[in-house]
């Protein structure tokens, strides 16, 4: 059986779903593939934040990227409530970097001060409060905690709530979503592109490959380039409280539904997400505990491990292929935070065909061995 659509995205995550979204409600008829839960989904690992802080240091294209994000966020949440009826959860307060030591505090500050500096005439609002600023605004932390820098950007959301506010506002708009449909093959010319999945033959002038980790192999069939490694991260969750903290942190933040979850780790172990490291998992609630010595009296309920989506820099990569033109492909680490540009920044360019010359930091042409290999 062989299907023609105006677009073909592949990949069902938090990325590819945004985009398939914002390509169908403007008109682009589109096919979202989805390989299911064998994937190595890191959607259904996010800690979900909407943030902004340090967010692009040494890179202000990636600063002024995830600021438009946060941006659109408002906008986005809005519309899939109003299409389906789902609440993504989003609170955008702003948010706190807390330090615990006058080090932390110094360094932190040097951080946000070049934050600033580089986005020249963007701008960039921030705050490096006391102790007693900090407990003004998040009553119950430890006195452990120094200072904290804080801007008015950040926010929080549900994963999970996104996710399905995504997949079924895409249907609704007459998307086609096919699960279990992992790319098994592909063809690629100019506008005119070919994958067999889920065992069908799938036809379209653009493609979008947003399938995280999965984009390493499925780049270079379209004339693109994906040099993505995973990255490992834990989470602790605890049973769920009385709402304690009115703004998230880095590290710690309270869903709508009462629980707490720490996150705060970084690990190079390959695709092994089964695997839970002690020791971090004690740095990491012993963190959270000198933060607030309250959580010290919760019960952590669920833990899990979950791959993060990493370029050799750390920054996403946006590209097109200059082959193939209708070939794009998507790789980030903050699902959940450029959600607002997936679907309401990034897919309009898509539609247009085109990539603006502002995305070009953005290509993977910017790592050496990409070129060398061009």
């Amino acid at each position: 059986m062989s299907r023609t659509q105006d677009a073909i995205v592949v990949g069902g995550g938090l990325v590819g779903t945004a985009i398939a979204y914002g390509l169908q409600k403007r008109g682009l008829s589109t096919v979202l593939l989805d390989e299911g839960d064998v994937a190595h989904r890191a959607s259904r690992g996010n800690f979900g934040l909407v943030w902004v802080q340090t967010k692009g240091l040494g890179a202000p294209h990636y600063q002024r990227w995830t600021r438009g994000s946060a941006a659109a966020w408002p906008g986005l949440a809005e519309d899939l409530s109003a299409r389906t009826g789902i609440g993504t959860g989003l609170h955008q307060p702003g948010g706190l970097h807390l330090c615990l030591s006058e080090d932390e505090l110094e360094r932190r500050a040097a951080t946000m001060a070049r934050m600033q500096r580089e986005a020249g005439n963007f701008g960039f609002e921030y705050r490096m409060l006391t102790h007693s600023e900090v407990a003004e605004r998040m009553p119950g932390i430890g006195r452990s905690v120094v200072g904290a820098s804080w801007t008015p950007y950040d926010g929080h959301a549900s994963p999970l709530h996104l996710l399905r506010a995504l997949h079924t506002a895409f249907r609704e708009a007459g998307g086609l979503y096919l699960p279990n449909a992992g790319v098994a093959e592909g063809t690629a010319a100019p506008h005119d592109f070919s994958v067999e999945a889920g065992g069908q033959r799938h036809h379209a002038p653009r493609i979008v490959l947003a399938a995280g980790l999965g984009n390493a192999a499925l780049a270079p069939l379209f004339g693109l380039a994906a040099p993505v490694r995973p990255e490992r991260g834990q989470i602790l969750v605890t049973e769920r409280t009385r709402p304690l903290l009115p703004m998230p942190t880095t590290t710690i933040r309270q869903t709508g539904e009462g629980s707490v979850m720490i996150g705060d780790s970084k690990e190079e172990a390959g695709f092994d997400t089964q695997t839970q490291t002690p020791e971090i998992m004690r740095a990491m609630a012993r963190r959270a505990v000198l933060s607030f010595p309250w959580i010290a009296e919760l019960n952590i309920v669920r833990a899990w491990s979950a791959l993060r989506v990493m370029a050799p820099d750390g920054l996403p990569i946006y590209d097109q292929a200059e082959r193939f033109p209708g070939a794009f492909t998507a790789n980030c680490h903050s699902g959940v935070t450029l959600a607002g540009a997936h679907a309401e920044i990034l897919a309009p360019m898509i539609v247009a065909g085109e990539l603006p010359a502002e995305m070009a930091p953005f290509s993977a042409r910017r790592f050496e061995h990409v070129r060398n290999a061009a």
